[in-house]
C-alpha cells in the first residue's frame, strides 16, 4: 500500500492538533487510528501523547514502564524531543508517550516566560523527519491544548454526534481564533469528523446534517460509526486497524485518511 511518488507526497512535515474540549467523543481513537492509516499507506508518522491520562500510548501499546521519558519531560525542556521518542509496533508509526507527570506541568511551568510556546519550541528545535505529527491533545482548553494549538499547523474537531455537539463545539472555534490572532496566526481548520454516529438514531442523523449545514465542507464526508470493535482494541494494546482491520470503524478511519490525503494534495496543486 506504500505511495511512494514524490508528487503524492506532503510538500512539508504537517503538525495536526486533535482536539476537543468535551471527553468522549472519539478524540484519542481518532488519534491512534488516523495514525495507524497515514502510517499503513507509507507516510511517517509522530503521534505525541498531551493527554495526562496517556490512553493514546496505551492504545498503542506502549506500556507505563516505557514513559519515563515523554511529553511532561518534552514541555519541562528536561529533555529534547527526540529523546522521547519511541517506535510503535507499526512500521514507520512513531510516539512521545505521557503519563500523569503531565498533569502538573501547568502548574510548574506558570512562571515560565513564553509557556504556551513550549511545545513548538521544542518541535521547531528538533530535526524530526515525519511527514505527519498527530498531536493527542486532553479534553480541555488549559495550558496543554493551547502548547498544541501554538505548535500546530491546523487542527482536527472529533465531534460526536449527540445533542449537545455544536454548543461545545462553537466554544472551542472561539478558543482557535483567539489563538490565531494572537499566538499563532498560521493556525487553520484541518477538518471536522464525525464520531459515533448510529445511523439507526435520527438525532444523530439531525446533528450531523446541523454541522455539515454550518461548517459546509470544512466537514469530512467519511462519518466514524460506533462499533464494538474499536471500543474493545485499546484494552489490548492496538490500533482497531490491528485488532480488526475489517470492522466498519477501521474502514472509516483508512477512507479518513484518504481524504486527508487528497485535502494536502489539492493544498500543494
Amino acid at each position: 500500500m506504500a505511495l511512494d511518488q514524490q508528487t503524492d507526497r506532503p510538500p512539508l512535515r504537517r503538525v495536526v492538533a486533535i482536539a476537543n474540549q468535551k471527553g468522549g467523543v472519539g478524540k484519542t481513537t481518532t488519534a491512534i487510528n488516523l495514525a495507524t492509516a497515514l502510517a499503513a499507506v507509507g507516510r511517517s508518522v509522530l503521534l505525541i501523547d498531551l493527554d495526562p491520562q496517556g490512553n493514546a500510548s496505551t492504545g498503542l501499546g506502549i506500556g507505563r514502564d516505557r514513559r519515563a521519558k515523554g511529553s511532561y519531560q518534552v514541555l519541562s525542556g528536561m529533555i529534547p524531543a527526540v529523546e522521547a521518542i519511541q517506535a510503535s509496533e507499526i512500521p514507520k508509526l512513531f510516539v512521545i508517550p505521557a503519563d500523569m507527570h503531565l498533569a502538573g506541568a501547568e502548574v510548574e511551568l506558570v512562571s515560565v516566560e513564553e509557556r504556551e510556546f513550549q511545545l513548538r519550541a521544542a518541535l521547531t528545535t528538533a530535526t524530526l523527519d515525519f511527514d505527519y505529527i498527530l498531536i493527542d491533545c486532553p479534553p480541555a482548553l488549559g495550558f496543554l491544548t493551547l502548547n498544541a494549538l501554538c505548535a500546530a499547523d491546523s487542527v482536527m474537531v472529533p465531534l460526536q454526534c449527540e445533542f449537545f455537539a455544536l454548543e461545545g463545539i462553537s466554544h472551542l472555534m472561539k478558543t482557535i481564533e483567539r489563538v490565531r490572532r494572537s499566538l499563532n496566526p498560521h493556525l487553520e481548520i484541518q477538518g471536522i469528523v464525525l464520531t459515533m454516529f448510529d445511523g439507526r438514531n435520527n438525532l444523530a442523523g439531525m446533528v450531523a446534517d446541523d454541522v455539515r449545514g454550518y461548517f459546509g465542507d470544512k466537514v469530512y464526508q467519511t462519518v466514524i460509526p460506533r462499533n464494538v470493535r474499536m471500543s474493545e482494541a485499546p484494552s489490548h494494546g492496538k490500533p482497531a486497524l490491528l485488532y480488526d482491520l475489517r470492522c466498519a470503524g477501521s474502514q472509516a478511519y483508512i477512507r479518513l485518511a484518504g481524504e486527508i490525503l487528497k485535502q494536502e494534495r489539492s493544498a500543494a496543486a
